[in-house]
């Protein structure tokens, strides 16, 4: 098959030279993956402190928790219609455009959340407009990291693309850390019955600005050289959806695999966590703020040192021990968190870091050499959006259910490691191959025999 060769090829050991423009598009990556982010998890950091007061106050408290939560997985069902939609098009016209697209598109939404009335004000329709609004963020995830990842990895370096594709991964954490300490400045700032009223609107509005720097700093940047490639040899396809699922439909579920135990792991961290430590053990919100912000910044630590082993060591072998990492630490991360100590919270979220960082790390690398790049942005936006909808689209919402049926924060550890073991599948069952040999090999993509250049 054109997706597993029989041996894997080894990584380049010796980087090749970094140009002013290769550091201008990690830096570009990285800043507007940051905002698309922050955007996007400040909707699930605030669900878990205020959504469900003022959407769906009619519910009864644990009901309406639920509720809220939901509303975060809700996106996770668009993001496939945002990759398949962004992924078609980005394959066909070019993976900038599309970065511009879902960076608009997401912050619009995110500001016509800040603007949106409660349930007080308009009864059901408030809650109506939050998951339509929420629906729309979720096309514009799905859609954005592909492009974010490609962008960075096709103008990389061949020994430095697992480095070069850290930088749209930072913007997860990053983008965390920002949302953190916009709500701990807001939050510090306002007493507690302003935060519910109009503080946590403040965060969204703020999207109106940081959009504004995205889309300067990404007017700045050229296509990629594959694509630019792939236009001058007019070797776009022009159904890559269907020239993927019936070519390399083997890529896509491995790639998915591979993204589920991070993404529900991630998830914990990003808006479970919070959520538990205020309601659960009455730690102050001020003190999870800065729990959660401890975390993403190790997180983001741990991405950039994964990434640079997965250019020394391979993917593979990097993600391996990452998988396992966040496996092994997910009984002793809640065994430290239930003690409502600070340190020992603290060390909760480092130890987390470690496996999320060494699996995120290599991964817009590993995306890119799975798929042959006429069909790249398709097969790693699809792959990515159908990771995060088994990952980590319902875990705040299923960790809370699973906490009150259970009573114990032991589940939710059970939880994650069945996450991990569908990503330990996936490891076991991919082929290393690096792009270069991808981008120079031609092979039978489809059974009418057209050829797939890179």
């Amino acid at each position: 098959m054109p997706d597993q060769p029989a041996s894997p090829p080894p990584h380049s050991p010796l980087p090749a030279t970094v140009t002013p423009q290769m550091r201008r598009v990690a830096w570009a990556s990285l800043v507007g993956t940051t905002i698309e982010w922050y955007d996007f998890l400040v909707f699930a950091a605030v669900a878990g402190l205020v959504f469900d007061k003022l959407f769906f106050p009619s519910l009864a408290p644990g009901s309406a928790l639920l509720a809220s939560f939901a509303t975060v997985g809700i996106s996770f069902l668009a993001r496939p219609l945002g990759g398949i939609v962004a992924g078609h098009l980005g394959d066909l016209y070019g993976r900038r455009a599309m970065l511009v697209a879902t960076l608009v598109l997401m912050g619009g939404s995110t500001t016509a959340i800040g603007l949106l009335p409660g349930y007080g004000a308009i009864g059901v329709a408030a809650p109506v407009l939050l998951v339509v609004l929420r629906f729309l963020q979720g096309i514009s995830a799905g859609g954005e990291w592909g492009g974010a990842a490609l962008l960075a990895v096709e103008h990389a370096p061949s020994g430095r693309r697992g480095l070069f594709g850290s930088f749209p991964q930072l913007g997860g954490p990053f983008g965390l850390v920002l949302a953190n300490l916009v709500l701990l400045a807001v939050s510090t700032a306002t007493t507690p019955a302003q935060f519910v009223v109009w503080g946590w609107r403040i965060p969204f509005l703020l999207s109106v600005v940081l959009i504004g720097v995205g889309l300067v700093i990404r007017a700045r940047v050229g296509e990629t050289p594959v694509f630019a490639e792939l236009r001058r040899t007019k070797a776009r396809r022009s159904a890559p959806l269907a020239v993927l699922l019936r070519s390399h439909l083997r890529a896509v579920v491995v790639a998915t695999a591979l993204f589920v135990g991070v993404n529900l792991c991630g998830y914990i961290l990003i808006a479970f966590i919070s959520s538990y430590g205020t309601r659960t053990l009455h730690v102050s919100r001020s003190a999870m703020l800065l729990v959660g912000v401890a975390g993403a910044l190790s997180w983001g630590l741990w991405t950039v040192i994964g990434a640079r082993w997965s250019d020394r060591l391979g993917r593979r072998r990097t993600y391996l021990l990452g998988t396992v990492a966040l496996a092994v630490w997910s009984f002793p991360m809640f065994l430290l968190l239930d003690t409502g100590s600070l340190p020992w919270m603290l060390l909760a979220v480092f130890g987390l870091a470690f496996g999320l960082g060494l699996t995120y790390g290599p991964q817009a690398a590993a995306y890119a050499e799975l798929f042959p790049a006429a069909v790249r942005y398709s097969g790693a936006s699809l792959a990515y959006a159908l990771g995060a909808v088994i990952g980590g689209g319902f875990a705040p919402l299923a960790a809370a259910w699973l906490l009150a049926r259970t009573g114990s924060s032991l589940s939710v550890s059970a939880y994650m490691v069945v996450g991990c073991v569908i990503t330990f599948a996936g490891v076991l069952a991919w082929t290393e191959r690096p792009m270069r040999e991808r981008e120079e090999s031609v092979s039978t993509v489809d059974k009418a025999g057209a050829e797939v250049a890179g």
